[in-house]
């Protein structure tokens, strides 16, 4: 990535090419849960891309980063229980408030600590836990019609990823691993999977949501979530609402930091939403790799 210069962002490779409209669009879908000297467009604006050239600049030279995706997967379901569905999310209980951290996973299935809070059937135990790493679903419902869920809350334990424990057993080659792989393993050994699952204490809940169809999932700041303009950060180091440039192996794109994740901790880890359904899952499930992010400011003297 070439070092921006001294007036603007334009020397980045990639940049000119990028959609600045729709990192713009994205942009703006936040921009009010900002603080008053971030930027936003005059009554006249100009084109995007001089509004983020002229009014924004970066924060400090690019930086490597491990980059993930993350997506809404859209899964057959029912609000109630049968043959095929069988493995429930849920929402949450009464007593987890104040009682951080909760019961952790395992204590949570083996007990059945929240029967009675089932929200809706899915078909199988690992896309009910996927769905959980996701924080959002839709579930196309046996009954007719379409349930959107996205996060409530959760019981305070750490992630733990399945992947990466599949990875320590030798089970999946560390090159290989990925959502699919996970799927596949899950296929051969259906027997092994509830304990694989219980690797992981963490434990999502989830809440009903009602959304047009056309719109994302809510990210951290309660706004919907754009395809390939969101990102989840870890806010300590980054600000959420802020744009972000963001370099992988699939390109070069401003994106807007919309959204946090269990495991999106330090200033070196970064999640791209992908979007919703089956192709929008094998993308964010195939990238897994070292990246460059520059988050941006506002540019010193350029406020409102």
């Amino acid at each position: 990535m070439a070092r921006p210069s001294a007036n603007g962002l334009a020397a980045f490779a990639g940049w000119s090419e990028d959609d600045h409209a729709a990192a713009l669009a994205a942009y703006l879908l936040t921009a009010d849960r900002l603080g008053p000297e971030w930027p936003l467009p005059s009554a006249e604006p100009a084109s995007a891309r001089d509004f983020f050239e002229g009014r924004f600049e970066a924060l400090g030279p690019a930086r490597a980063a491990l980059l993930t995706g993350y997506y809404e997967p859209e899964l057959a379901g029912s609000r109630r229980r049968h043959a095929e569905f069988r493995h429930p999310l849920y929402a949450p209980p009464a007593a987890l408030e104040g009682a951080m951290p909760w019961s952790p996973r395992s204590e949570i299935e083996e007990h059945g600590l929240l029967d009675g809070l089932e929200l809706v059937w899915l078909a199988s135990p690992l896309e009910a836990f996927l769905a959980q790493v996701q924080g959002s679903v839709r579930v196309r419902l046996a009954e007719g019609g379409t349930l959107r869920l996205g996060y409530a809350a959760k019981n305070g334990h750490p992630y733990r990823s399945i992947g990466a424990e599949l990875v320590r057993r030798g089970a999946v080659p560390a090159e290989s691993i990925s959502a699919a792989a996970i799927r596949a393993w899950a296929a051969a050994h259906p027997d092994e999977v509830p304990a694989l699952l219980r690797h992981n204490p963490s434990f999502v809940f989830f809440r009903t949501l009602d959304l047009a169809e056309g719109l994302g999932p809510p990210g951290a700041l309660g706004r919907s979530l754009t395809a390939l303009r969101s990102l989840a950060v870890d806010p300590a180091h980054i600000a959420l609402g802020s744009p972000v440039w963001v370099v992988w192996s699939g390109g070069a794109r401003l994106m807007i930091a919309q959204d946090i994740g269990g495991a999106i901790t330090g200033p070196d880890r970064a999640d791209l939403f992908f979007g919703t359904g089956a192709a929008a899952g094998e993308s964010a499930g195939s990238l897994h790799e070292t990246g460059r992010i520059l988050p941006l400011g506002p540019r010193a003297g350029r406020f409102g």
